[in-house]
């Protein structure tokens, strides 16, 4: 006797129609809906090989396909920063010209929320997916490279990336921050900024400042790290225990980024503490608030919005079958702002 579910065992699924005409799974859901995508002689192609193997798509599969075909899956650290709005921003008229939906997810720099959402997103099958950063469990790289979807990673570079990767070397904008103040003869630094691991992307910048003061010999000591979200209130109280605990007091105090730093000027200022005279406050990111400030930071200046919109464009480009760039590294510029001694004198 046959067991209930055997016929459904033996009907053909859209992967055996996939295998045999050599094209994702994607591609024959378009060709069988009759959406774009796929050219008329692959769609033939595939409509020809569905009706010889007999498959028959679902009407529950094929209402999933209806509501998914076109989704991109976003997962980003939070919603309350400006550094991955803006990022969003530049990616939205792409998507929307394409006839892409999005759905947000924020992680909270948690890997494994990461990975469970990740498990969650392939299961519906989307067009494609963005991951913010290049550091991933083993589980999920694992996973979205099986599921074969598209994978567009943002906001730091990999030389090997899951799929295409899009961002900025965090390391070499540290280096070249800290190069910077130590040609402008600053040899006490500090550093304030969020819990250890937390950022990975900022922990690699870190790396870059401590990499270039070791150069000059000297540390990047203390590094002070703040409980809650990198705000102005962070900064702020990042930047007393740094001018407390340091012995010698810092000559320069290097913020996770351009909101922590303004809170750190405001705690400087209150000790009478003269910017740049008698200490330099540095940045990260060059984001809108410099515009108000009274005295222009110090930072390194990140194209947020055309990283967006450039990985959009590649990601639509490989969600429909273009041949594009895996690894596109843009550029930081080094503002140096008022917020820093000048450049010593070669005299």
């Amino acid at each position: 006797m046959s067991r209930p579910n055997e016929k459904d065992q033996r009907r053909p699924k859209i992967e055996d129609v996939a295998r045999e005409a050599g094209v994702s799974i994607m591609s024959v859901s378009r060709a069988i809906r009759g959406v774009d995508g796929v050219s008329p002689r692959t769609r033939a192609e595939i409509l020809r090989i569905a009706k010889r193997l007999g498959y028959q798509p679902s009407r529950v599969a094929g209402s999933l396909a209806t509501t998914h075909s076109n989704l991109i899956g976003v997962s980003v650290p939070t919603l309350f920063d400006a550094v991955f709005a803006e990022i969003f921003d530049g990616m939205r008229d792409i998507f929307i010209h394409a006839g892409m939906e999005t759905i947000i997810e924020t992680n909270e720099y948690n890997p494994a929320r990461e990975t469970a959402w990740i498990e969650r997103m392939v299961a519906w099958t989307p067009a494609g997916v963005i991951l913010t950063g290049v550091d991933h469990s083993d589980g999920a790289r694992e996973r979205l490279a099986a599921a074969r979807i598209p994978v567009l990673e943002i906001w730091d570079v990999d030389p090997n990336p899951i799929d295409l990767c899009v961002g900025i070397d965090h390391r070499a904008a540290g280096l070249d921050m800290g190069r910077h103040l130590a040609l402008l003869g600053y040899r006490s630094p500090a550093y304030v900024g969020v819990p250890h691991g937390r950022d990975p992307r900022a922990e690699k910048r870190i790396a870059g400042l401590r990499d270039a003061f070791g150069e000059v010999g000297a540390n990047l000591a203390p590094e002070i790290r703040v409980d809650g979200s990198p705000s102005f209130e962070s900064g702020r109280l990042g930047a007393k225990q740094a001018l407390e605990q340091a012995v010698p007091r810092p000559d320069v105090i290097c913020f996770l980024n351009d909101h922590m730093a303004f809170g750190g000027m405001m705690a400087c200022e209150a000790q009478g503490l003269e910017i740049p005279g008698k200490i330099g406050i540095v940045g990260f990111n060059g984001l809108n608030i410099n515009a108000v400030l009274p005295k222009r930071l110090t930072t390194s200046i990140t194209p947020r919005k055309l990283m967006g919109a450039t990985g959009a464009r590649q990601l639509v480009a490989r969600i429909l079958g273009a041949t594009t760039e895996r690894l596109v590294q843009m550029p930081v510029e080094l503002m140096a702002g008022e917020t820093t001694r000048p450049r010593l004198s070669s005299s």
